[in-house]
């Protein structure tokens, strides 16, 4: 199975589909994400708050994949904004992964309520670790579009991605707009509604007429909208069943059912961007 790419506002490519760790207990991500290799992912997503960046670590360490075949993304932690700590927990984040290089470094949340509403400075300390070398890209998460619009124009560079909850529940297009708008790809978390989407009627009529199963129908209508996407799951035999979504494809008339399902903000299942305020002590 081959995943496609995307080729980002910078250049640099990223594989369409991704593992992601969210929620996996840092003394099983290790075991994991070796699983992960060993299904066809190359492209591994986590985060500080994770606290699993370690065993990201260690399974990359003991893959024995050359590191141009991998594509690792981490996350800054809402403790972290202030242009001092942006560059003091990257370089934590790049010593518990081993890396010397990451690929993708992102702001995890814009917390416009925090430290004093300033996402910007944060913005532009990002775009240094680029300017330093120790990171390929850099992007942002749940940032809403008035977000976007202030961070490119005080600093003139435009995120390569923004992560962003995206399901068939909620299809998040306002967001996914004023990202296109700047040139920056989207990266869909929560693709399948933490499992909402998998018991819908119509996912389930789609799936039937494909032979495939509602996740694989549901991560599939991700990629036909060239969105990135990452799921999660422990068990091998879901790691397979999510990595085989290339061999087939969805029909106008499927996706514009799917497309239906769309519950706006009635579908979203996170926090709101706008109000998320968490800070860890």
């Amino acid at each position: 199975m081959t995943v496609s790419m995307i080729t980002l506002n910078n250049g640099t490519s990223i594989p369409q589909l991704g593992f992601g760790v969210f929620q996996v207990p840092a003394e099983q991500t290790a075991d994991t994400v070796t699983t992960a290799f060993e299904v066809g992912y190359r492209h591994i997503d986590t985060a500080q708050m994770y606290g699993n960046e370690q065993g990201v670590g260690h399974a990359i360490a003991n893959a024995g994949i050359p590191r141009s075949e991998l594509f690792i993304t981490s996350k800054l932690n809402n403790n972290n904004h202030t242009p001092d700590d942006v560059k003091r927990s990257f370089d934590e984040t790049l010593s518990k992964l081993g890396l010397d290089q990451i690929d993708l470094f992102l702001i995890h949340w814009p917390l416009p309520t925090r430290y004093d509403g300033d996402y910007v400075s944060t913005w532009k300390a990002m775009v240094d670790l680029v300017q330093q070398g120790g990171a390929r890209s850099v992007g942002v998460s749940n940032f809403e579009p008035e977000h976007l619009d202030l961070i490119v124009a005080e600093s003139g560079v435009v995120p390569v991605v923004n992560q962003i909850e995206v399901h068939p529940y909620f299809a998040n297009e306002a967001a996914r707009a004023g990202t296109h708008k700047h040139g920056a790809a989207v990266e869909a978390w929560s693709p399948i509604a933490q499992g909402k989407v998998l018991d819908d009627e119509t996912i389930a009529k789609v799936a039937a007429a494909h032979g495939k199963t509602p996740s694989q129908v549901t991560l599939r209508w991700h990629i036909e909208r060239g969105d990135i996407v990452f799921p999660k799951s422990m068990h091998r035999e879901r790691m397979v069943e999510n990595f085989e979504i290339f061999d087939f494809a969805l029909t106008p008339e499927e996706m514009a059912a799917i497309d239906g399902l769309d519950r706006g903000g009635d579908g979203r299942q996170g926090p709101d961007p706008a109000t998320f305020d968490y800070v860890p002590e």
